[in-house]
């Protein structure tokens, strides 16, 4: 197995995202299964071999920023780090729901894990592929004027999927850009995620997401925008303003936010489909083409199971654990 990357391992939102796991917020949908099934795996998966990557499992509190004559779910009790502005009035999840992982390190622990078994990471360019003359077998892909001979090829490239229906016939791949700062915090914030209503000074409503991280980080994330999507993932910076709008939401919900260091401000692009299911499957009418992605803000819960079904797939034509006809590629309503 050969793993392209044009700048390297996790460098866009498998780096730059939550890493938020939740085991039944998708039940009641077509996701469910892939959900359940992959937080099963992450578990599983967490055992130190490759590397630590932070997983652990969190309370996940919901509330918004209010008056401050309103009581507090968690007044004088476990959520005290939040400022007297935050009203928490309700529990999204217990350590048997939700959970977490930090996304770049957990990315780059599975690439170590492949490696183990005989994978190659490359780094370069994808600009063709390679097929017979009728065009139905896909042969290896071209790589810097090179081609690399394949049996199979996977488009698992985020919104950047979309470059390879010049190549391909996929369906359509947008990319759905948010922001996000990652301070510094220690040991002041226990293991506690929040998803909070925020309403700005202009009237903009913002739903911001803090995830405390096991390696003594917090990650804040909130304020989307349809900026267009460059062709090079270097490329991706944040839009004017929406940092320092971020980091002012920051210092009004949480003191310890306030005063903590900030250690990057980044912006990255969510893949997202025209039904909101992800694209996973084989490529209508070219054999040996595969195509994994449009996972929205799940990407990194649904990785595992998403990984494991297209290996199924791969090597013994189905999936043995996920029911894959949801997220077909040839399905009507993502075309």
């Amino acid at each position: 197995m050969i793993v392209i990357e044009r700048t390297g391992v996790a460098s866009a939102a498998s780096g730059r995202s939550g890493g938020f796991l939740a085991r039944d917020w998708c039940d009641g949908t077509a996701l469910e299964p892939l959900a359940r099934r992959s937080f099963e795996l992450h578990a599983s998966l967490a055992d130190g071999t490759y590397g630590d990557w932070g997983y652990r499992r969190l309370t996940t509190y919901g509330g918004f920023a209010g008056p401050r004559n309103i009581p507090r779910l968690d007044a004088g009790g476990p959520v005290s780090w939040l400022g007297d502005a935050v009203v928490v009035d309700r529990h999204l999840g217990s350590i048997e729901t939700t959970a977490q992982v930090h996304p770049g390190a957990f990315t780059a622990g599975m690439m170590r894990a492949a490696q183990a078994y005989g994978a190659e990471l490359r780094v370069g360019e994808v600009t063709g592929l390679a097929a017979t003359e009728d065009g139905g077998h896909i042969e290896g892909v071209e790589v810097d004027s090179e081609i690399i001979a394949a049996d199979a090829v996977i488009i698992a490239m985020g919104p950047w999927s979309i470059l390879a229906s010049q190549w391909l016939p996929l369906p359509a791949v947008f990319g759905l850009k948010g922001h996000s700062v990652i301070f510094e915090t220690g040991a002041t914030i226990p293991a506690q995620a929040v998803f909070l209503e925020y309403q700005e000074a202009t009237g903009a409503l913002q739903s911001p997401e803090i995830f405390p991280r096991a390696d003594g980080t917090t990650y804040v994330c909130a304020i989307s925008s349809e900026s267009p999507l460059p062709v090079n993932p270097t490329n991706v910076e944040p839009d004017p303003g929406a940092i320092e709008r971020l980091l002012a939401i920051c210092s009004e919900v949480s003191p310890a936010l306030a005063k903590a260091p900030v250690l990057a401000r980044q912006a990255c692009y969510r893949p997202v489909t025209r039904d909101g299911l992800p694209l996973i499957g084989a490529v209508p009418g070219v054999q040996g083409a595969y195509v994994a992605t449009g996972h929205s803000v799940w990407g990194i819960l649904n990785a595992p199971a998403t990984g494991e079904a297209i290996a199924d797939l791969i090597f013994d034509g189905g999936s043995h654990a996920i029911d894959l006809s949801p997220f077909d590629p040839t399905r009507s309503s993502a075309i």
